[in-house]
């Protein structure tokens, strides 16, 4: 699955477009993890809790330790208690999970009445970004990652992303109001320069357009919608659809590469 590790992207985009974020800013991870001369404490902190100091890293793992794994309504309870703490902000009625994941949290915020399901993973990670940033009346289904690379992913207020689902921002991805983000779609705000073919791809730069998807659109199940797209409002996407380019306001497409096949207005 897309998302165990956010340098290993499910697919590319070989047509990416111009204006991406140059690659030297996005930081790979196992550099991060492996740079010599820094402590695993510190390397801990940069990749996880996202501000160094002791402090920090105690309000963390007080966290963690008491209810980010806790079953049943107590877990419930303690999460909804316990998790802004270290969120960048959080509004009422917010419900977390059982092993909700959150890296990076001050540069999370999160709007009124938003579910965050099991097992899903909220990764603000960067030097530089925003972060993430979840409207209200949000809901994330169970196993869902949101994970940035340096960049900033914006869920507007409404939208509701299924199960298994991927969001993944290297410099921009944005998602609607009212969007509908069926299960296991992958959202790739990222790609690799693969120009020179004497590296292998993993050595060469990152680069990133990002995404945009529209207000009230639909993303059928297993969609992938690639790095420099942007999907217009109340598009229809078709299951398992690859979205290469840019997809019209008020249109359906569908296929592999996605093409437009369609009206939503000429079927009314």
């Amino acid at each position: 699955m897309a998302g165990s590790n956010a340098n290993d992207d499910p697919t590319t985009n070989s047509g990416a477009k111009t204006g991406a974020v140059p690659a030297e800013v996005i930081a790979r991870a196992q550099d991060q993890i492996f740079a010599p001369g820094r402590s695993s404490r510190v390397k801990y902190q940069d990749l996880v809790v996202g501000r160094q100091g002791f402090a920090a890293l105690a309000k963390h793992e007080l966290v963690v330790m008491l209810c980010q794994g806790l079953a049943g309504a107590a877990g419930l309870a303690l999460r909804k208690m316990m998790y802004p703490w270290v969120l960048g902000s959080c509004g009422r009625g917010v419900v977390f999970g059982q092993n909700v994941v959150l890296r990076h949290p001050h540069k999370i915020h999160i709007g009124n009445d938003v579910v965050i399901d099991d097992n899903c993973l909220v990764d603000a990670k960067g030097d530089t970004n925003l972060g993430i940033r979840i409207g209200n009346g949000v809901f994330i289904g169970r196993n869902t990652i949101l994970s940035c690379k340096n960049g900033d992913i914006q869920v507007a207020d409404g939208a509701n992303l299924g199960f298994n689902c991927e969001v993944f921002s290297a410099s921009r991805v944005t998602i609607g109001r009212n969007v509908l983000i069926a299960a296991y779609s992958y959202v790739i705000g990222g790609d690799h320069d693969f120009s020179d073919p004497a590296k292998a791809v993993i050595s060469q730069p990152r680069v990133s357009a990002g995404v945009s998807i529209g207000e009230g659109a639909w993303i059928g199940a297993g969609a992938k919608i690639l790095d420099g797209v942007a999907i217009g409002d109340h598009a229809v996407i078709g299951a398992a659809a690859l979205v290469r380019e840019n997809v019209p306001a008020g249109t359906i497409a569908v296929g592999i590469p996605a093409r437009v096949v369609g009206s939503r207005s000429a079927r009314a």
